[in-house]
């Protein structure tokens, strides 16, 4: 399969709206809609007014962190040299683990605010990320980036922009298993009402688990190639404090943190 996607969705006089962007708002209109369910359900002590504040405090999240992680994770170098490129969005640059931080300073800011304990919400909004885990990942496969190393199997995607070379469909690949697979375990797990920070905990470590695996298969971003031992990328680095933090909390886990 050659990949000929166009990564523009609409184009008005000179303004171009990109697939990549209308993925990302598909993600908080789903959230929001099975946010709301939970609400309803009561699994989740808030309303849908203060679900409401949650979405635009993520969002933020997200979207800033993700664009400050990615310089300062990603291009450090010429983030130092060139600080005003944190503001350059239209160059693209998004880093998922920067965004994760950001969500999480969100979450602390509208836990203090609402009186609510932390977990309650973490395990919340960690059981509706894999939602936008799938939509940013096919975001990518439609911009045609990062793309996969080079394989001889029947699903191997080519990518003209790159080569002529059928390669792995990474973007895919952490679809299905960072997103589908992801959804479906801490939804089931979510449903059960374990005690606070479980579901948190396991997102951690699936989360880790299943990108460390598949980066595997993926090229290393061309500026930065492997961190150590000709086989370490910088996204299998950052997973390891997620990692760990994931196996601490089920650790401690008592059922009474805040």
């Amino acid at each position: 399969m050659i990949h000929s996607i166009d990564p523009i969705f609409l184009t008005i006089g000179n303004f171009h709206i990109y697939w990549y962007g209308i993925m990302y708002l598909f993600a908080f209109f789903l959230a929001w809609i099975l946010g709301n369910i939970y609400i309803r359900k009561h699994l989740v002590p808030i309303s849908r007014d203060q679900f409401s504040d949650l979405i635009f405090y993520s969002f933020l999240g997200v979207f800033f962190g993700g664009r400050i992680g990615y310089c300062f994770f990603y291009n450090f170098a010429f983030t130092i040299e060139n600080p005003l490129s944190l503001f350059f969005i239209w160059e693209g640059g998004m880093s998922f683990h920067g965004g994760f931080i950001g969500v999480l300073i969100s979450i602390y800011y509208f836990c203090r605010k609402n009186r609510i304990k932390f977990f309650q919400i973490s395990d919340f909004i960690t059981a509706l990320t894999p939602i936008g885990l799938f939509t940013g990942r096919i975001g990518n496969f439609i911009n045609g980036e990062l793309w996969g190393k080079p394989t001889n199997t029947s699903f191997g995607i080519i990518f003209p922009s790159v080569d002529m070379i059928p390669r792995h469909p990474t973007q895919i690949y952490e679809a299905v298993f960072e997103g589908i697979i992801l959804f479906i375990i801490l939804n089931i797990l979510y449903l059960k009402k374990l005690s606070f920070s479980v579901i948190t905990a396991y997102f951690l470590i699936l989360y880790s688990a299943f990108r460390f695996s598949i980066e595997f298969f993926r090229m290393p971003d061309a500026h930065i190639g492997y961190i150590a031992f000709n086989w370490v990328t910088m996204g299998q680095l950052l997973c390891l404090p997620m990692l760990l933090l994931g196996i601490y909390l089920l650790q401690i886990n008592k059922g009474n943190h805040s």
